[in-house]
Parts: C-alpha cells; sequence; structure tokens
C-alpha cells in the first residue's frame, strides 16, 4: 500500500485529525515532490509512538533542536515506505533495532507547524510536517543510545513525565495527549 493509500484509508480518531487528512491529502495532491524536504512549504515525515509491551511508559527522546522531550520520526526524504522511514528512525534516534510494529497501519496522523531554524549552518525557513506515526513495542531492556546532533537523550517515561517533562505544550495537549490515552495504560 501507499503511503497515500494509507492516508486515504486512515480512519481519523478526533477532529484534528479528519482536519489534518483533508488538508494533508489535498497538499499531496498539488505537490508531487511532496516527499521531499526541498519542497519548502511542506513535506511528509514519519514517527513512532514506542511502547512498552505492559503499555505504562513511551519512549522518548530529548530534541536538540526543540529542546524538549519529543517522540521519535524523521523526514521521508523521499522514501514512499513511510513505516520504514519511521523504524529507520527509531533505529538512528534511539539504538532500538528490535522495534515491532503492532500494525502495519498508522496510528495517528498530524500535520504540524515547523518554525524557522538553523539547522547545520543553514537557516530553514518555516513549513509543515505532514506527519504519519505507527505503534511500535520494543522492551524496556534493550539498550538505548542518543544520536548526537539530533537528541542528547533517550528515556522510557510514564504518562505522568511526560506530562511533567515536555516543553511544547501544544505537543502535550494535541498529540502526546492523544496518543497516551489510545496506548498507554492508566492514563
Amino acid at each position: 500500500m501507499t503511503f497515500l493509500e494509507e492516508l486515504r484509508a486512515y480512519p481519523p480518531w478526533n477532529e484534528q485529525e479528519e482536519r489534518d487528512k483533508a488538508s494533508i491529502l489535498a497538499f499531496a495532491a498539488r505537490n508531487p515532490d511532496c516527499l521531499l524536504r526541498e519542497n519548502l512549504a511542506g513535506h511528509f515525515t514519519a514517527s513512532v509512538w514506542v511502547v512498552n509491551p505492559q503499555r505504562t511508559k513511551t519512549l522518548m527522546v530529548y530534541h536538540s533542536l526543540y529542546q524538549s522531550w519529543s517522540w521519535i520520526g524523521g523526514h521521508a526524504d523521499g522514501e514512499a515506505d513511510l513505516a520504514a522511514v519511521a523504524l529507520r528512525e527509531l533505529a538512528e534516534e534511539t539504538g532500538v533495532a528490535a522495534g515491532r510494529l503492532v500494525s502495519p497501519r498508522p496510528c495517528s496522523l498530524e500535520q504540524l507547524f515547523v518554525a524557522g531554524h538553523e539547522k547545520r549552518g543553514q537557516y530553514v525557513p518555516c513549513h509543515l510536517h505532514f506527519n504519519l506515526t505507527w505503534l511500535v513495542e520494543a522492551e524496556e531492556t534493550v539498550p538505548l543510545r542518543p544520536c548526537p546532533g539530533e537528541n542528547t537523550g533517550v528515556r522510557w517515561l510514564t504518562p505522568a513525565q511526560v506530562r511533567g517533562m515536555v516543553s511544547e505544550p501544544w505537543m502535550l495537549a494535541r498529540v502526546y495527549e492523544k496518543l497516551m490515552g489510545r496506548y498507554l495504560i492508566g492514563v
């Protein structure tokens, strides 16, 4: 299934996802280069929401750019298999190569605003990330390692820790609370 077929088949969970899905599909229809970050208006990204088998914790990284605890993910960079992108980012950003996709289908979607910033000495203008997220299960015993240049920490967090440590209010309220409510026990 192509990323556009996955997106079309995705059943929105809430109003945010319903509206974002329509906007993302419209953007993809107008932009054949939507998988490339060279499209400066926006491009596709893929993320993972990683949970332990007991569904009591999620794996997050301390993202250097956002200066916040964050989920794991990255740019498609031309790759149409967004689930593969998400798993590659999991391995690159955390060292976890043994994560298991709970489903081959995405578990969440988001249209995210990215403020202008410097990356590797070059200015990156404001743009949108059209993001699909996959649910991944991994053991807490797997060795973790940060990815220099991307993050400075990798850690399993309880829902209470996520709420106390994430410094991006919109991401916490709209994205992480949604994912914790759907996929973690005792939220």
